[in-house]
């Protein structure tokens, strides 16, 4: 009877280390996919990280193109505001000039109608 008892606790024991070593085996060959599958995985981040960058530099693209027309479009509303401000204070000079000449014009015929007057007068006192 020991002898079988002994037997049994062979068994047990072979069989331990079988299931160990198929564990092992199996821990191996998952370590050995999953390296394979891991370095897929991280090959796919990677590609879906430059994917995202190479988005954020197009828009980050498209907003700088929009802020240089906006900028251009503002500095050509702001020349036409300033040229159009020119044009009028161009305009308001031109016409202060003339009224200021019709005014000398005119003061210069009232002095000369005076002259004339004052010259007509002293001819009939003579």
């Amino acid at each position: 009877m020991k002898h079988q008892k002994n037997q049994d606790l062979n068994d047990r024991r072979n069989g331990a280390a079988a299931a160990r070593k198929a564990l092992l085996d199996n821990y191996r060959t998952a370590r050995e996919t999953g390296a394979a599958a891991l370095a897929e995985k991280l090959a796919e981040r990677e590609a879906i990280a430059a994917a995202r960058d190479e988005r954020r530099a197009e828009r980050d693209r498209v907003k700088a193109e929009e802020r240089d027309r906006e900028r251009l479009a503002e500095e050509a509303r702001l020349a036409e505001i300033a040229a159009a401000a020119r044009q009028e204070t161009e305009a308001r000079e031109a016409a202060e000039k003339e009224r200021i000449a019709r005014v000398v014009g005119d003061e210069a015929s009232r002095k000369a109608e005076r002259d004339r007057r004052y010259a007509a007068r002293k001819a009939r006192q003579k």
